[in-house]
C-alpha cells in the first residue's frame, strides 16, 4: 500500500495539481487543507506519512508553526512548499528540522523525488532510533542484572567473612558446638554461592543464545517418576507428591509410532530443570505442606504439565514480575532463593517453542502450565 500525502496548499489550484500529480504516482492523497489549524487537525485525523506544507498560509498560523506542531505531536515527516522570494522564511523553516524543499513553481520528478528521499529518510531515522531505545533499555536490563548480582553474592560472602573472623580471632573461646555452627554457615553459604553462580552462567548462556536445543527420544512418565521420587527426599512428611497421566503417547496419530509410543523428543536437560524447578518450589512453598499435583496430559502435537500446589501463593502485585530475572515475592519471608529459576524455567520453554502460564491466589496455592510442541 502506499503511503498517505496530506497536501497543505494556500493556492487551491495549485493543491489539486500536486494532488493529481501524487495520485498518478501512486501515492493516497486523503485531504487537502489550506489553514494550519486544519492542517493540525487533519493530521491528527488521518495520520499521513508525510505532509507537503506551504510555507504560506491562509489564516493566523504559518506553515512553519503548523508543520512545528505536527512534528513535535505526531512524528510526522514535513516537506516544505516555498517560492523563491520566501528566503527569510526558510531560515525560520529550518529549525523545524523538515525533510525536504519543494521551490515554486517545480516539475513532477523534482516533487516525486523529494518526496521519496525524504519518506526514505524518515524511515531510517524511525528504525534507528528504535535500535536506539533498544540499545538504551537492554543497557538498563544490563545495569540492573549486575548490581543484582552484586547484591546477591555480597549476602553469602558477608556470612562467610564473618564466620572465618569469628573462628580466627574467636577459636580459643568458641566450643565445638559453636565452632561446628559457623562451619556449617561457611558451608551454606558457599554452596549458595555455587547455585547462584550456576543459575547466573545459566541465565548468561540463554540470553546470548549459547544453550543449543538437542531433542532425543524420552519417555517422559518414567522420567517424571524418577524426578519425583528425587524430589520426595527432600520433602517433608507432609508434603504429599501426586503425579497422574491423562491420555496417552501411544493414542496420537502421525506423530509417534507404536514401536516408540513412550518417546517422545524432548531435551532432557531443559526438561530436568524446568520440572525439578517447579515441583522444588512447590514444596518450598507450602512450607505446612500439602498435597502437590503433577499432572501429564498427552493431547495432538504437544505434551502439557499441570502442576499444583496448596502454599502461600503469588502475590498480585507480583505475578506480572515473577519470571524476571532476581525478583522474590514479596510473601516469602525468609524462605531461601535468588530468584533466577523462574527466569531460566522461561528460557528453556521457550527454546521448546512452548508456552508456560500461572494462576495464584495468596493462601490457596499456585497452578503452573506447561506446554510443550513434541
Amino acid at each position: 500500500m502506499k503511503e498517505k500525502i496530506l497536501v497543505v496548499e494556500n493556492e487551491i489550484i495549485i493543491a489539486y495539481d500536486i494532488k493529481t500529480c501524487l495520485e498518478k504516482a501512486g501515492y493516497i492523497v486523503p485531504a487537502i487543507a489550506a489553514y494550519g489549524e486544519q492542517a493540525i487537525a487533519k493530521a491528527a485525523e488521518l495520520s499521513p506519512d508525510l505532509v507537503l506544507m506551504d510555507v504560506m498560509l491562509k489564516g493566523e498560523m504559518s506553515g512553519i508553526e503548523a508543520a512545528a506542531e505536527i512534528g513535535t505531536r505526531f512524528n510526522i515527516p514535513v516537506v516544505y512548499l516555498t517560492a523563491y522570494s520566501d528566503q527569510s522564511n526558510l531560515q525560520k523553516a529550518k529549525t523545524t528540522q523538515p525533510f525536504g524543499y519543494i521551490l515554486k513553481p517545480f516539475e513532477e520528478t523534482q516533487l516525486i523525488t523529494t518526496i521519496e528521499i525524504a519518506l526514505n529518510k524518515h524511515q531510517t531515522e524511525v528504525v534507528m532510533r528504535k535500535a536506539l531505545e533498544k540499545e538504551k533499555e537492554d543497557q538498563k536490563i544490563k545495569n540492573q542484572f549486575f548490581s543484582m548480582i552484586s547484591h546477591e553474592f555480597r549476602n553469602p560472602l558477608s556470612n562467610i567473612f564473618t564466620c572465618t573472623e569469628l573462628l580466627t580471632d574467636r577459636s580459643h573461646q568458641l566450643t565445638e558446638a559453636k565452632k561446628d555452627e559457623y562451619l556449617n554457615h561457611i558451608q551454606n553459604s558457599v554452596q549458595h554461592l555455587e547455585h547462584l553462580l550456576g543459575d547466573v552462567l545459566l541465565i548468561g548462556k540463554a540470553e546470548t543464545g549459547k544453550i543449543q536445543f538437542n531433542p532425543e527420544p524420552l519417555d517422559i512418565e518414567k522420567f517424571c517418576q524418577n524426578l519425583i521420587a528425587d524430589v520426595k527426599l527432600t520433602a517433608s512428611e507432609n508434603h504429599n507428591i501426586i503425579f497422574t497421566v491423562q491420555g496417552s503417547s501411544a493414542s496420537k496419530e502421525n506423530t509417534i509410532t507404536k514401536q516408540t509410543s513412550q518417546a517422545i523428543g524432548l531435551d532432557e536437560k531443559m526438561l530436568r530443570h524446568i520440572l525439578i524447578n517447579l515441583l522444588t518450589n512447590a514444596v518450598k512453598y507450602s512450607p505446612q505442606g500439602g498435597t502437590i499435583n503433577l499432572e501429564l496430559f498427552y493431547v495432538p502435537g504437544e505434551v502439557i504439565f499441570r502442576l499444583q500446589d496448596e502454599g502461600i501463593g503469588i502475590p498480585e502485585a507480583d505475578q506480572e514480575n515473577l519470571f524476571n530475572s532476581f525478583h522474590r515475592c514479596s510473601n516469602v519471608g525468609n524462605i531461601p532463593g535468588n530468584g533466577l529459576g523462574l527466569a531460566i524455567v522461561k528460557h528453556y520453554v521457550e527454546l521448546h517453542g512452548g508456552e508456560i502460564s500461572f494462576a495464584s491466589k495468596p493462601g490457596i496455592g499456585t497452578t503452573f502450565i506447561v506446554n510443550l510442541p513434541i
